[in-house]
């Protein structure tokens, strides 16, 4: 080595360039550019395709992503605005949604905000060792336990929501909310056979729950004496994020993703694949999905091939959902790499 490049101040500039430079993990583009795009200053995030709304999916993203890339600065502000504008309920979950005008506009709860908080604050516990975190976090998942985890004929089951999806002919389900790695990681820091008996019964429902020409799930199920879709009988927007939780949780097996590859794999042209389709008549949508989208159905079609994924970041012109999937397919590559 060159003996200037020995000089303490030639050492600390270099450390400086490093730390801000828009390569380096604090600075990485894409956590920089979600940031500028739909993170206010004061730490809430911002759904540009729902109406500028703020919910619990969100700002657990936020948290889960400030982890990823070391970032306790923005994780503390969101984790903040969370807590003192969401956790307004008499119970530790949050209510669900939040806008600037009106404040919180549904005090239910979805499930799994819930679970991506919950998970977060597990993760920010684990790196960077504040007890405060690690308390949260428990009060969160027992909670879920506790509320949200119910016994039905086929087994435990999860509501997406306190309110509204227990009805007298069986429970209405959305089987995207069965977050396989969160689950795996709260059992770490809250043990309960619950945990464990929701996971079986996730799988088993994804084994029973194929409708359509590609055997594919519906965004929301009813259970009654079998599983059947509720009356947008369509695979799409919610279920997008099943194959990629399977992967993500290290329970997907060729049974379980076949659904998802046969769909995704008849559609061979790269750069366009189908929103939606719809599991009665077997249409698909007739726009290009995301690039969220994209690149879940990429890890999918490419598993268990993961050294053969690269992930593909959307334009600023696409919506908040399509970042998150985008990010949740990333870190689930790195998760599975270590």
């Amino acid at each position: 080595m060159m003996t200037w490049l020995r000089s303490p101040l030639i050492q600390i500039f270099c450390l400086l360039i490093a730390l801000f430079s828009p390569y380096s993990i604090a600075g990485n583009p894409s956590w920089e550019q979600f940031k500028q795009e739909f993170l206010s200053s004061d730490g809430r995030v911002i759904d540009n395709g729902n109406g500028n709304i703020t919910h619990t999916e969100g700002q657990g993203v936020a948290m889960l992503m400030a982890v990823q890339f070391d970032d306790q600065v923005t994780f503390d502000k969101t984790w903040g605005w969370t807590k003192s504008h969401l956790q307004v309920r008499e119970d530790s979950l949050f209510a669900w949604s939040w806008s600037e005008s009106e404040g919180v506009k549904d005090l239910n709860n979805a499930s799994d905000g819930d679970l991506f908080i919950a998970w977060a604050l597990a993760r920010a516990y684990k790196k960077w060792n504040d007890p405060e975190y690690l308390s949260a976090s428990l009060d969160i998942s027992k909670t879920i336990r506790l509320k949200l985890i119910k016994e039905s004929s086929g087994g435990a089951v999860i509501l997406p929501g306190l309110q509204g999806f227990e009805k007298a002919n069986g429970y209405i389900l959305n089987l995207s909310y069965w977050v396989f790695p969160a689950i795996a990681e709260l059992n770490q820091i809250d043990p309960s056979s619950q945990w464990l008996d929701l996971e079986r019964t996730g799988i088993k429902l994804l084994k029973e729950a194929r409708f359509g020409k590609w055997q594919l799930p519906p965004d929301w199920l009813l259970i009654k004496n079998k599983p059947e879709p509720t009356l947008n009988k369509r695979f799409g927007y919610d279920a997008v994020r099943i194959p990629l939780y399977l992967i993500w949780g290290k329970v997907a097996t060729k049974e379980l993703l076949k659904p998802f590859q046969d769909f995704w794999g008849n559609f061979p042209k790269p750069d366009y694949l189908p929103s939606w389709v719809d599991l009665e008549t077997n249409a698909v949508g007739n726009y290009n999905a995301s690039m969220g989208f994209h690149n879940i159905a990429k890890l999918t079609l490419n598993y268990p091939n993961l050294n053969s994924n690269e992930i593909l970041w959307p334009d600023t012109s696409q919506s908040y959902y399509s970042y998150m999937l985008t990010f949740f397919s990333q870190l689930a590559l790195e998760d599975l790499k270590k």
